[in-house]
């Protein structure tokens, strides 16, 4: 699974630099709702068709924890931009990444076009992706995600059928999206805060911290170990066990698979909710990040996948 570059130690950020302020926005109609259509892939990514530039087409995935457009080194291949410098970055697997930066494009989802848009380059992004981009697009826009229709629906206001879903408050850190969950281990209940990461492919990551502090590595039984990418190819292997149950809001989730680091080379400083879980739902973000509303889809049974 490869890794974006927004989370500390798990993806890439970039010091200072805010793509939401530099983003300029033109749609048909203020008050329009919008639907675009996406490809929820074997990975559990969003995939959506996007137009650079007026003239070259891309498959970049939709990713809720990036704050940055980035193409991979491959997709710049195919395209034309006008790379300005090059940048040493920050990854999840090593401090040692270099990154070249087109600073003005314009980039066009459906029929809603944004202006002035800079575009990082990456090694590598989520299967069968050229890139990915983030929820910064949307700035004060709702956004639903339609997992069983498989479409990305923005709107000024909240959905007319808001009060099917269940209401938690979202927790905004640097730019990330958290909510508070439950997992149950060792017959006890742990909340923690976690990352809504729709670009990590499976179902939940834990801190370190959090590992180590409930001893997480001797009361969960070790099924495999996974190798997991950054953005920039670096390498690092976590230890994967089943929680008996995890719970989000009024929702209750039994035998979900969950990764930690053990070790010295432990770097995770953030817990994570991927794909894996995050399709079993409608999901809906309002247009100020304060709430955040789930209801159960006809995802909710689905084996997970494991990736």
């Amino acid at each position: 699974m490869y890794m974006t570059k927004c989370l500390l130690f798990f993806c890439c950020f970039f010091l200072g630099f805010s793509a939401s302020a530099q983003l300029q926005k033109k749609a048909a109609s203020p008050d329009a709702r919008v639907q675009i259509p996406f490809e929820l892939t074997a990975y559990n990514n969003i995939l959506i068709p996007v137009i650079l530039n007026g003239r070259d087409t891309v498959k970049l995935m939709f990713h809720t924890a990036a704050d940055a457009v980035n193409l991979t080194e491959e997709a710049t291949k195919r395209v034309k931009l006008d790379f300005q410098r090059t940048d040493s970055v920050k990854s999840w697997g090593g401090d040692q990444n270099t990154s070249r930066f087109s600073p003005v494009n314009t980039v066009q989802l459906g029929t809603m076009v944004f202006e002035n848009v800079p575009i990082w380059e990456d090694t590598n992004s989520g299967q069968g992706s050229d890139g990915k981009f983030g929820i910064n697009l949307f700035e004060g826009k709702t956004i639903q995600i339609d997992f069983e229709h498989k479409e990305l629906v923005l709107r000024d206001n909240l959905p007319s059928d808001i009060e099917t879903y269940s209401k938690q408050r979202l927790i905004q850190e640097n730019g990330y999206l958290f909510i508070h969950a439950l997992a149950t281990i060792d017959s006890k209940i742990l909340i923690n805060k976690y990352l809504i990461h729709s670009g990590y492919a499976g179902a939940v990551l834990l801190d370190d911290v959090f590992v180590e502090k409930f001893g997480i590595a001797d009361k969960l039984t070790v099924i495999n170990q996974k190798e997991l990418k950054d953005s920039f190819g670096n390498v690092l292997k976590t230890q994967r066990a089943i929680l008996p149950q995890f719970r989000i809001g009024n929702i209750l989730l039994e035998e979900v698979p969950v990764g930690f680091f053990s070790g010295a080379l432990s770097r995770q400083k953030m817990s994570v909710v991927g794909g894996d879980i995050l399709k079993r739902f409608q999901m809906v973000l309002d247009a100020k990040r304060e709430f955040i509303y789930l209801k159960s889809n006809a995802l909710i049974n689905d084996i997970y996948k494991g990736v």
